[in-house]
């Protein structure tokens, strides 16, 4: 069964960081370049909050709201779910559903190795599910069907 790391490592993209001392329209240009739909706040090494695509819709509704004027540090997400990089799959997805959030900071040993939002964790597990099947083999499957007793 996948772990985060292992679902970390073919993801392949590194995490994306700016300081919490920039505004969001910073922080939105970044995003768009690097085609990702969340960032992480960090200062000094620590992980202060995320800034995601959500945040965004829930902010611009607001009048004081300025993406050219506000501090990222303002309106980023502080209550980050952290997970441990040997944490099975199945396990990503509870957390996922029960804390019902949708990104996951992946630590090992105290550091920060990456970050997997749950669309990253339904990929992974779909193509689980999809190797289980191939190796079961179409055959049973097509071939099933209740038959009439006579």
């Amino acid at each position: 069964m996948k772990t985060a790391e292992q679902i970390i490592v073919e993801k392949n993209k590194p995490i994306v960081t700016i300081s919490p001392d920039a505004v969001v329209i910073e922080a939105l240009k970044l995003m768009v370049e690097k085609n990702i739909g969340s960032i992480i706040i960090e200062e000094d090494g620590i992980i202060m909050g995320i800034y995601t695509e959500r945040d965004l819709l829930h902010h611009t509704v607001r009048e004081d709201f300025d993406p050219r004027a506000a501090s990222i540090r303002d309106f980023m997400t502080t209550k980050l779910v952290i997970v441990r990089h040997d944490a099975p799959i199945y396990k990503l997805q509870d957390i996922i559903l029960g804390k019902r959030c949708r990104h996951l900071v992946v630590v090992k040993e105290g550091k920060k190795i990456g970050l997997l939002s749950a669309g990253d964790v339904l990929r992974a597990q779909m193509n689980e599910m999809n190797k289980t099947l191939e190796s079961v083999g179409w055959d049973y499957y097509e071939n099933w069907c209740w038959k009439k007793r006579k």
